[in-house]
């Protein structure tokens, strides 16, 4: 703990926490598959954990599968909830001027779906004759398969067309849901995992954190696909390193390499693979109790059975608390805006409303994965419950906050704390800052200090690639691919090793093996001496 920064921690603490309105426990609707015993058990656990009244449990008997046709979908799930808000006094729907029936008022915020309640709704098929529509003549034409919680999230709504999105109104809002005044709307999320046993985890785990906050680094990988989608995550490196997290980001093509050794991580963002790749195929990986993680693709939550597929399950299995994901195609402008869902979630939302807020639509593809009411950064103002392994990470935040714009005088108390805590942890965020403030050639000689601060061989390992990586944006080639080699000489064949093999082939590729067809010294058949 760096003492000169010590008296700064009570005065942060000494303010009020991240009050917000939010849905209390009696507005929140907990569905289950009444076919499935342990989807009752989970929603019962759930239930429990956050106090929600036992009459708020609706279950109903719905196919088990994770897939099911529209019509199913409206006979076992859609009609039968409608019901069931009805009976309860739940809301009181009317006629609007247009003729359409929906809530004109209610009682229910948000609407969380558990583990054997269907996933996705299958696109219905065309009629006899008919053709699908070219995508650039009208995308959405014949298009009304979903995720079952995007269209349930208006299922109070009666007439609305199944084909394509409808508008999301709280999308961009600043108010909390029960402030917003939408009573046709309702906030979807699901827990849903591999197993049961990690969707009991990621209830416990959100619930746990919440005492203390959401502590830890931050990884970001941009990999420039496309404009919008970099402009997100470029946006939430920086809204990260404002909030005072150690944020590692990775700006190259190529995504974070297999096994890269990630370590405390708090935070991920990344795209754009089809499958779970890079640190998190690491047999050790973990993240940080209670983390947040995403990775965006078309396809992330398309199944949420197997943890080698996809990334939704994947991200969950390995630890992560929260997440999200489309179960198909939703076009990148139709799905979650991660600058606005980080965002929001380091001002104090809880997790459901940030992830609505960030989304344009419903009646589409996006699911929200975790307990919609984590709030994972209620803490960043210093309060909660302070335990020796975020220490370190509370002092960079309390730092932050009191030299948020003088990087030279946060750097120095730093580094002054360094000295005398000899702290890996603050070593390796204090050259984290300098490089964020462009100071490339500073933070190349504090990468080779930290190493020798940490314990763990991959801990060592990421600080060389911090630095190898300095000198590959710079286009040192030559010397990015003198130190893989000699990282590799050092670290010999220890799994974390594989990343960087993985740079060195990208950087210095093997040359292409000898074509079989061809005699020796590369004459073709028949030619003359």
């Amino acid at each position: 703990m760096m003492r000169m920064l010590l008296p700064i921690l009570p005065v942060v603490a000494m303010c009020l926490p991240m009050l917000r309105a939010q849905p209390a426990p009696d507005s929140v609707v907990v569905l289950y598959n009444a076919r499935i015993p342990d989807s009752r058990k989970l929603a019962e656990h759930y239930q429990k954990v956050r106090m929600i009244p036992e009459e708020n449990l609706v279950g109903l008997e719905m196919p088990a599968g994770p897939d099911i046709s529209r019509d199913e979908y409206e006979e076992t799930i859609l009609k039968p909830l409608r019901r069931q808000f009805d009976v309860r006094g739940w809301w009181s729907r009317g006629v609007d001027a247009g003729g359409i029936t929906l809530p004109k008022a209610g009682r229910m915020h948000v609407l969380v779906t558990v583990k054997g309640v269907p996933l996705r709704i299958k696109q219905s098929p065309l009629p006899a004759g008919e053709t699908p529509a070219p995508p650039d003549k009208d995308p959405f034409k014949g298009h009304d398969e979903a995720s079952v919680d995007s269209e349930l999230a208006m299922f109070g709504v009666e007439g609305l067309p199944t084909e394509g999105v409808l508008q999301n109104k709280y999308y961009k809002s600043e108010l909390p849901i029960n402030a917003a005044r939408m009573p046709f709307l309702i906030l979807t999320a699901r827990i849903d995992a591999v197993s049961y046993a990690t969707c009991r985890r990621m209830i416990d785990d959100a619930f746990e954190t919440e005492s203390r906050g959401l502590w830890g680094m931050a990884y970001v990988d941009i990999a420039n696909k496309f404009p919008q989608g970099d402009k997100w995550l470029e946006a939430v490196a920086e809204q990260s390193i404002e909030a005072g997290f150690p944020t590692v980001v990775d700006r190259f093509n190529d995504t974070f390499p297999k096994n890269y050794p990630m370590g405390d991580v708090a935070v991920y963002f990344g795209w754009y693979e089809w499958n779970v790749n890079g640190p998190f195929l690491y047999p050790g990986f973990r993240f940080r109790k209670g983390a947040v993680a995403a990775h965006l693709h078309s396809f992330s939550a398309m199944q949420m059975r197997d943890a080698s597929k996809n990334w939704s399950a994947a991200l969950l299995e390995r630890g992560a608390a929260v997440t999200i994901g489309n179960v198909w195609e939703p076009y990148l402008h139709l799905t979650h805006d991660f600058e606005i869902l980080h965002r929001r979630l380091l001002a104090g939302d809880i997790w459901v409303e940030a992830c609505w807020k960030a989304m344009p639509v419903t009646s589409w593809q996006g699911v929200v994965l975790g307990d919609p009411l984590y709030r994972p950064f209620v803490h960043l103002d210093g309060s909660g419950k302070v335990v020796d392994e975020d220490r370190d990470y509370r002092a960079l935040r309390a730092a932050r906050l009191r030299w948020p714009e003088d990087g030279v005088e946060r750097r120095e108390q730093l580094a002054a704390a360094v000295e005398r805590t000899r702290s890996p942890v603050l070593a390796e965020a204090l050259a984290l800052d300098a490089l964020a403030d462009g100071l490339a050639s500073r933070a190349s000689g504090e990468f080779t200090k930290v190493r020798q601060l940490y314990v763990r061989t991959e801990d060592k390992m990421r600080q060389d690639f911090h630095r190898i990586g300095i000198d590959r944006a710079a286009g040192r080639k030559s010397e990015a691919i003198r130190d893989l080699r000699d990282a590799q000489r050092l670290y010999g064949p220890v799994p974390a090793a594989q990343s960087l093999d993985a740079w060195l082939k990208i950087l210095d590729p093997p040359p292409p093996p000898p074509n079989p067809a061809a005699p020796p010294g590369g004459k073709k058949p028949g030619a003359a001496n």
